[in-house]
């Protein structure tokens, strides 16, 4: 590169100048991937905020539709005990009904990965079979 005086320019000078600038654009490059996770981590942090709060609301919503439901059937049934009883029945049936399913899910065992390990031994003895032959 011919310098400012029309003089090529020393290589050494220009590799330390191709240096500097490629490390400043790599640090320039580490901050805004550094400034582009905290903003997704910030956004990640309010949508779990309101997702929490969210929950909340919804929980006070769903005991208050058992509370509207049960005075409901007080109603139509006439009787001040037997719409909470409902309910409080369906609620246990559900309950129970969650609760196997859970119990079936989870007695599958440890998290192996059978078929990977069985995947990985194929393939050590086809190569084992393979260099057995060739020597």
């Amino acid at each position: 590169m011919p310098a400012e005086n029309g003089k090529p320019e020393n290589i050494a000078t220009t590799v330390t100048e191709v240096s500097e600038r490629v490390t400043v654009l790599i640090r320039d490059e580490i901050e805004l991937a550094k400034a582009e996770v905290m903003q997704k981590l910030r956004s990640i942090g309010v949508g779990l905020a309101v997702g929490a709060i969210a929950g909340v609301f919804g929980f006070f919503a769903f005991i208050m539709f058992l509370f509207t439901a049960s005075w409901g059937f007080n109603q139509l049934l006439g009787s001040e005990w037997l719409g909470f009883l409902i309910v409080t029945g369906t609620l246990g049936v559900l309950g129970v009904g969650a609760g196997l399913f859970a119990f079936r899910k989870l007695r599958v065992g440890p998290p192996v990965p059978k078929q990977a390990i069985d995947e990985a031994q194929k393939i050590r003895a086809t190569v084992t079979a393979k260099s057995d032959r060739q020597t």
